[in-house]
């Protein structure tokens, strides 16, 4: 059986037995990590690296964790409108003038957060490159009409939901969503998590390997030999290039679990904390091209929320359970990526519910 480190309290071993199984099964290396009332019950990393195996990940091993990136970008809206500060359901042009253009006078800010937008992609081609250009890229979006009513339906933001949402939280804070997030999130609570990789990361960072398959599936923008450029770590991209491991992933995310404290610190009122619960869509997601129900950034089934990133990372709150489980990996697989870390939330509730 793989090595696992880390911590793991009494009654969630079958976390580290399922972590462990998947690295048996073929998973390079990847970090686990269960909090419960506040409280980390387990910490948990193990494998490699690289794919020849040589190098260990080690407990401050962090990655790319694609779209998961996503939860934060969404908690920091959230934050914002605890404090009385971002009003979900003010128009966006209200912050943000310009966006106001080609029919989108009516997008409140709670259509960005639950992918009611319309602008799920760009107008015309675009680069990995050009997305690095921030001023570019918002304007492109506030010049676009939107693909449906907005509000009407939903179709996943895979890409534009960071800028979107980031430059909403630059026009409020004057701060962009990255320095925003690690001033007021990450910062206080003493998270490893980043948007926007300072060159002082780069040691730890388990470059993301590609599935067997290739680089990228057919009609996809980003690939995995993307996030390898450096441009990639030191831009914000606040929909899919978050770093991290999965003690910092679900340490932030359970706020949304024990009414808006995270690592001990209040980022959230209780009643702010309940708003991820509110629904935005029900419904066949006309991108994903299957149902899916929305709250406010995150994927809703009762009452818990999640959200992940494409090759196989996770984290999943219940805020009935008070739990939250993040898994976070660096081998990106096309289609069978989330059974990793659905296995070890299972493991994870398998424990609890003990």
């Amino acid at each position: 059986m793989a090595d696992i480190s880390g911590k793991c309290d009494n009654g969630f071993d079958k976390v580290g037995e399922a972590l462990a199984a998947s690295l048996d099964a073929g998973d390079v290396g990847a970090s686990v990590a269960v909090v419960v009332d506040g409280e980390l019950v387990a910490d948990l990393w193990g494998g490699h690296l690289d794919a020849a195996r040589t190098t260990a990940w080690e407990r401050d091993t962090i990655t790319t964790v694609w779209s998961t990136t996503k939860t934060m970008t969404a908690l920091c809206a959230l934050v914002l409108a605890d404090r009385g500060q971002l009003d979900l359901d003010a128009p966006v042009a209200a912050y943000w003038p310009e966006f106001a253009a080609a029919g989108k006078e009516t997008v409140l800010v709670r259509h960005l957060l639950g992918h009611t937008a319309g602008l799920p992609d760009f107008d015309g081609p675009i680069t990995v490159e050009d997305l690095y250009d921030w001023p570019a890229v918002t304007a492109r979006l506030a010049a676009q009409a939107p693909q449906w009513p907005p509000g009407s339906a939903a179709g996943y933001h895979s890409v534009t939901f960071g800028f979107l949402i980031g430059e909403v939280v630059r026009r409020v804070t004057g701060r962009s969503l990255g320095t925003f997030f690690a001033e007021e999130i990450a910062g206080p609570v003493g998270a490893d998590f980043h948007i926007g990789l300072g060159a002082e990361h780069d040691h730890r960072v388990a470059p993301l390997l590609a599935d067997p398959r290739g680089d990228k599936p057919p009609g996809f923008l980003l690939g995995v030999s993307d996030s390898h450029a450096t441009a990639w770590r030191r831009a914000e991209l606040p929909a899919v290039n978050g770093y991290g491991n999965a003690r910092s992933v679900a340490t932030l995310q359970s706020a949304l679990a024990c009414g808006g404290v995270a690592g001990g610190v209040r980022l959230l009122s209780a009643a702010g904390s309940e708003r991820v619960f509110e629904e935005q869509h029900d419904g066949v997601d006309r991108v994903i091209g299957a149902p899916i129900r929305y709250g406010l950034g995150y994927r809703l089934d009762g009452r818990t929320c999640s959200w992940g990133g494409w090759g196989g990372s996770v984290v999943l709150v219940d805020a009935d359970l008070r739990m939250t489980v993040a898994y976070v990996m660096n081998q990106v697989r096309w289609e069978d990526g989330y059974a990793r870390g659905l296995g070890l939330v299972m493991a994870a509730y398998d424990a609890i519910m003990a």
